[in-house]
């Protein structure tokens, strides 16, 4: 029976014959997973349970050349959020036994959904952000019958990682332009006697020409929710750097529409009509992230860096014999505290709160003249400005270690001036023209306007869309906090090279050597070199340790 089952498994189940060409990666990989799980397995029989736990552990660090994940790491995003608009109002009246035409009792339309955003940690990428594009919170509901209200609209929550910056491009909000648009045009011609196919429901059955005569009441001025009082002033300029306890409100939504009881007069006793709820305001948005990780490997490609990674963590991060396996950053946890049992390093932040994790990025390779914005250049070179500490990963198998470390100082120094001369030029471009009795405005102030009233366009806020968003200004990179991963130190004849980089550290440390980056007020804490070998995760214990301690300073 097994041998009829066995060879009949590969005619009714393609997919699961291991010796044919059909069979997926997915269903390939599931088995050898399941076989290295596989408790009575010949491995674990013939070496013991320790062999097959490295087995296990080398697979990982050493995988098979598909076996990983695709980043989707996004550090920078825009977004148009857009509030939700208010239902509108109801025109009923009340139809009870013995009352067959009582007075007016339609309910107001419920306001429109808020979009809220929050920094929480957990994050580490925008890039569930990125890929919606244009977010949307809730209409509010019409009102109905028997003076019921609306349902307010479904709210929108953007859950974002600790260290995002949000900045406005453009905004547009319809109850600000047509609130002033009432002010320039002061006029009671405009305001009463006119329908207004934009403002006003009419009973239905019931055409417009049915009231081209009636003169319809003062239209009321423009309403706000009560929730649009704690919305953040535009423009939108927040730095999320720590965790936030509560959402904070972008976008608020608009109010619902007046049911015809609001109506009610001498002239109106049971009016035939309502209002339209308010139009949703627009804002766009752009979402940057100013810490990219707690610590950045830097090094030259093809050093270690992604399988590094790996052993620290659970990344499955693309590794191979070749340069440029990673072409954006990837993101990986270090777990200091899985809340079972004692943790396996104490350390806190620098708000008190337990730290039970950071965060470490694989940034891609440089190159020489990297930032001539060659290679991956420049953008790779953004990353590492956003590290809280560097780590540099030299290779100590590929050539003399204190020159590797030399060049990737000598780059990061020549990308550091350059962005210090952006800087000035910025600053410079800022400098306001005064003039006496006149008004004072310089040109970059005329670009970059947070507010700006045109009585053509109505009210709108910031520049158009096409407006270009100054970068944002770090910390320099020659201040950070760094230290040394020396990989491949299970090679022979590496002993005497992981010597000499010892050495020039130390002379760092005694004043003997200037910082390799050459510039003025440079880090110049207590540095290390840790010697690892992260293909068979040797070594790398002494890493979390160094990286806290420079955290936590």
């Amino acid at each position: 029976m097994s041998r009829a089952s066995s060879t009949l498994l590969p005619f009714l189940y393609p997919c699961f014959d291991c010796q044919g060409v059909c069979i997926s990666t997915t269903v390939r990989r599931a088995l050898n997973q399941y076989r290295l799980r596989k408790p009575h397995s010949t491995l674990s029989t013939a070496h013991g349970p320790e062999s097959t736990e490295q087995h296990a552990a080398s697979s990982h660090l050493n995988p098979a050349p598909d076996d990983y994940a695709r980043s989707v790491f996004t550090d920078k995003c825009q977004l148009k959020l857009a509030a939700g608009s208010g239902g509108h109002g109801c025109i009923s009246f009340l139809r009870e036994k013995f009352i067959a035409d009582g007075p007016a009792n339609g309910g107001d339309g419920g306001s429109g959904g808020n979009i809220f955003i929050q920094a929480i940690r957990g994050e580490t990428s925008l890039h569930k952000l990125a890929r919606r594009g244009i977010i949307k919170a809730g209409r509010g509901k019409n009102g109905q019958g028997k003076a019921k209200g609306g349902q307010r609209g479904e709210d929108v929550l953007l859950q974002v990682p600790v260290g995002t910056v949000v900045r406005e491009i453009t905004r547009r909000d319809p109850v600000a332009e047509e609130e002033q648009q009432r002010r320039d045009n002061a006029s009671e011609d405009e305001v009463r006697g006119q329908w207004r196919r934009d403002k006003w429901i009419l009973y239905p059955s019931s055409t417009p020409s049915d009231y081209a005569m009636a003169e319809f009441p003062d239209l009321q001025r423009s309403r706000k929710s009560g929730v649009a009082l704690s919305q953040v002033p535009a423009p939108i300029n927040l730095d999320l750097s720590q965790p936030t306890e509560a959402p904070i409100l972008l976008a608020a939504g608009a109010v619902g529409g007046l049911g015809n009881p609001h109506f009610v007069s001498k002239t109106f006793p049971k009016p035939k009509f309502a209002t339209k709820g308010d139009p949703g305001m627009t804002v766009t948005v752009e979402l940057e992230l100013k810490l990219l990780a707690d610590v950045g490997f830097v090094g030259l490609p093809n050093a270690g860096k992604s399988t590094l990674l790996r052993a620290m963590s659970r990344s499955r991060a693309r590794v191979g014999s070749w340069a440029f396996t990673t072409l954006q950053p990837n993101i990986g946890t270090v777990v200091l505290d899985n809340h079972q049992g004692r943790p396996h390093l104490s350390a806190s932040r620098a708000t008190g709160e337990p730290r039970t994790y950071f965060s470490v990025a694989d940034i891609p390779g440089l190159i020489p003249d990297a930032h001539k914005d060659r290679g991956l250049g420049l953008g790779f070179l953004r990353h590492v400005e956003r590290a809280q500490v560097l780590a540099f990963v030299v290779d100590l198998g590929a050539g003399d270690a204190v020159e590797a470390l030399k060049n990737l100082w000598r780059e990061l120094a020549a990308f550091e001036s350059l962005r210090s001369m952006e800087t000035n030029v910025r600053t410079e471009s800022r400098i306001v023209d005064w003039k006496a009795f006149g008004s004072s405005i310089s040109s970059a102030s005329a670009k970059d306007a947070a507010v700006a009233n045109n009585k053509e366009s109505g009210f709108v806020i910031n520049p158009p869309a096409s407006q270009h968003l100054p970068d944002l200004l770090y910390k320099p990179i020659s201040t950070k906090p760094w230290f040394v991963v020396a990989t491949k130190a299970d090679l022979e004849g590496t002993q005497d090279n992981f010597a000499r980089l010892q050495e020039y550290l130390q002379a760092i440390m005694a004043g003997d050597e200037a910082h390799p980056s050459g510039l003025e007020n440079s880090w110049l804490g207590k540095l290390t070199t840790i010697p690892v070998s992260a293909i068979r995760g040797e070594g790398i214990e002494r890493i979390p340790e160094w990286t806290v301690s420079l955290l936590d300073d």
